[in-house]
């Protein structure tokens, strides 16, 4: 998902700056791993561009360009873009694969971040 504009509402992270902002951020974190050779990571943009403004006050919104960040790419096994996986707590709650509606994408982050109910043991992400 390609970042140009100022105005932008998403946050651009490399493999320096991964962990400090999207495994020690203080707020759930969307991060989209994205390439400017793919075609459904810019048909994406728009969508997490709205996401990341109508819910800037629970939710931050990041994207790694996947080709000049490899060690991120591989520390997670993203192996097809784009790639969204939301990090909670420094742990992923929810990794999927491919373009999707914004209706989609916002239920799938609800339900990634649904609380766990008392004593109940919360299962780890897809890759944790």
């Amino acid at each position: 998902m390609p970042r140009t504009d100022s105005d932008s509402a998403v946050t651009i992270v490399t493999d320096a700056t991964f962990d400090h902002a999207v495994l020690q951020h203080p707020r759930p974190v969307l991060v989209d791993f994205w390439a400017e050779w793919c075609p459904p990571c810019h048909m994406l943009a728009p969508v997490l561009e709205a996401v990341a403004r109508e819910r800037a006050d629970s939710l931050t919104v990041a994207t790694i360009n996947n080709d000049e960040n490899p060690t991120t790419a591989a520390r997670y096994r993203v192996l097809s873009l784009p790639t969204l996986m939301v990090f909670r707590d420094g742990q992923i709650t929810m990794a999927v694969v491919g373009a999707r509606p914004k209706a989609r994408l916002l239920a799938e982050i609800d339900e990634a971040l649904r609380p766990t109910a008392p004593g109940l043991a919360q299962t780890p992400g897809p890759r944790g």
